[in-house]
């Protein structure tokens, strides 16, 4: 302990700058959870998995963990160029002392400024320009994450309910005309949901919909 803490305190420059590298990782990690849900894919293809899990109204089926999983996994796949573009301009360069700290966060930023500028509305990301009163940047560089990432979480969302909104039509469908037939037979008791919930999931087997889902999200990006 004693030998920790005379690490932190010690003077000497090198022990200082690994310190303020070591602060710099810890930080990273903490704000590991809020990079990968409003910086990446992961928040679309999350809740369009959760629509799609609604629409079929399974409840919990697939669970959550199910969901989250794949959405993860998809997430990696849908990012892999960006953070490999990350890890070859920035990390390894970092980890060789090619480059400082400073220059490392510059070039990990810019290819996900990128990736979450191609998929911004350009109206969400005015609605901060014009809030913060900044002037109009040239480049997508010159956006700060301050501005970019609630931008980019805002467009997200939209697209996502967008998707979601699609899935829930023709289970909707399937629903009214279960709920008209109950009625024209005079089976007031019954829920229109135990009879619709087998012929939704049938038509989702038969049309493969777990598979047009994914290829949807995919292909959105």
């Amino acid at each position: 302990m004693e030998e920790f803490i005379s690490f932190f305190s010690n003077s000497d420059p090198t022990n200082v700058s690994t310190s303020i590298q070591l602060l710099l990782l810890l930080t990273v990690l903490s704000l590991a959870p809020s990079i990968l849900i409003l910086m990446t894919s992961f928040a679309r293809i999350v809740i369009v998995l959760s629509f799609t899990r609604t629409a079929l109204a399974t409840n919990t089926m697939p669970p959550n963990q199910v969901i989250i999983g794949l959405a993860l996994f998809l997430t990696f796949f849908v990012m892999a160029p960006t953070l490999q573009e990350v890890n070859d301009n920035a990390l390894q360069p970092l980890f060789n002392e090619e480059i400082g700290i400073e220059e490392a966060y510059d070039r990990a930023s810019t290819p996900f400024k990128q990736f979450m500028a191609q998929h911004t509305r350009q109206e969400d990301l005015e609605l901060f320009i014009n809030y913060n009163q900044a002037e109009r940047p040239e480049t997508v560089e010159e956006i700060p994450l301050t501005m970019l990432v609630p931008a980019f979480a805002l467009s997200e969302l939209k697209t996502a309910f967008q998707i979601g909104f699609m899935i829930f039509i023709p289970f909707i469908v399937i629903d009214m005309v279960v709920a008209s037939v109950l009625m024209s037979m005079g089976m007031m008791m019954l829920p229109p949901v135990m009879i619709s919930l087998p012929f939704k999931i049938l038509l989702f087997v038969l049309v493969d919909g777990w598979y047009l889902v994914v290829k949807s999200l995919l292909q959105s990006f």
